[in-house]
């Protein structure tokens, strides 16, 4: 997306004569005329406003940052997200911004970023108005895992308990299969219950996107972007899904936050070159 980079910054005057070299953060885009929420805090500086940039029919939502700065510290990532999960929270299309967009000054956010994608935010934010995406995620319980596969596989438990016989030495190339045979048996059951999570969740939301587990993950996640009048219905699913799993999988439900999993497919803006 646009403006996904730290650019030079402009040194504005402070009242004793001095120059105090500032930049402005962008969080995310939403329509011109948002309303802010009193409570939002600033990265770098919980006391700076946030505030909208407007141009036509969308608006920056920004603050300003020392230029001299670098971004980076949790709490920096804490408060932009703040920003736009406290804006989805209230119902508020938006877009996010990758984290660390800075540009000069305002009038570069509208000259560099709104005016030249106006078209394109527009019709992005037009798509998620109305949704905000909820994320689920789920843990195994890793002794009820290894205790389902040892039932379900009797040739991973008698390995298992031939290892147990063997010394060290002997026994280094079979618990190499073990562990592969294992690993194996975590990934085909995390694929089978994540398209499980996808078939119970997908009737109550617009759009999903799975995340891609690591190798060595033992859970999976996904996205999903929920229209505001399916939240109850949709967490009412998340929940009865995670009854049915209690004691396998540990189910958490993050949201409402802003749609990071579908925002960069849905604006399709181009990516700032550095």
């Amino acid at each position: 997306m646009a403006a996904q980079h730290r650019t030079r910054a402009a040194p504005i005057a402070t009242g004793n004569g001095g120059v105090d070299p500032q930049a402005c953060y962008v969080y995310g885009i939403v329509p011109a005329g948002t309303p802010l929420p009193d409570r939002l805090q600033g990265v770098t500086d919980p006391s700076v406003p946030v505030e909208l940039v407007g141009r036509g029919r969308v608006a920056a939502v920004v603050s300003t940052v020392p230029a001299d700065r670098p971004l980076g510290t949790a709490a920096d990532l804490r408060a932009h997200a703040d920003v736009l999960d406290t804006l989805a929270a209230a119902r508020n299309a938006v877009l996010p911004m990758r984290f660390g967009a800075v540009l000069r000054d305002t009038e570069t956010v509208t000259e560099d970023l709104l005016d030249p994608y106006e078209e394109e935010f527009h019709d992005a934010l037009q798509e998620i108005e109305g949704h905000a995406q909820f994320t689920v995620r789920c843990d195994y319980r890793e002794d009820e895992l290894l205790r389902e596969i040892l039932v379900d596989r009797e040739d991973i438990a008698r390995l298992r308990d031939d290892i147990a016989a063997l010394s060290e030495e002997a026994g280094r190339y079979h618990r190499i299969r073990l562990g592969e045979l294992v690993a194996g048996e975590v990934a085909a059951r995390r694929d089978e219950d994540a398209a499980v999570l996808a078939d119970c969740l997908a009737p109550h939301a617009a759009a999903i996107a799975p995340a891609e587990p690591g190798v060595a993950e033992q859970g999976f996640s996904a996205a999903f972007l929920v229209r505001d009048g399916a939240r109850t219905e949709f967490e009412q699913a998340a929940e009865g899904l995670a009854r049915r799993w209690a004691g396998r999988l540990r189910v958490r439900l993050l949201g409402p936050i802003a749609p990071y999993d579908f925002a960069a497919r849905i604006a399709g803006t181009a990516e700032g070159d550095g």
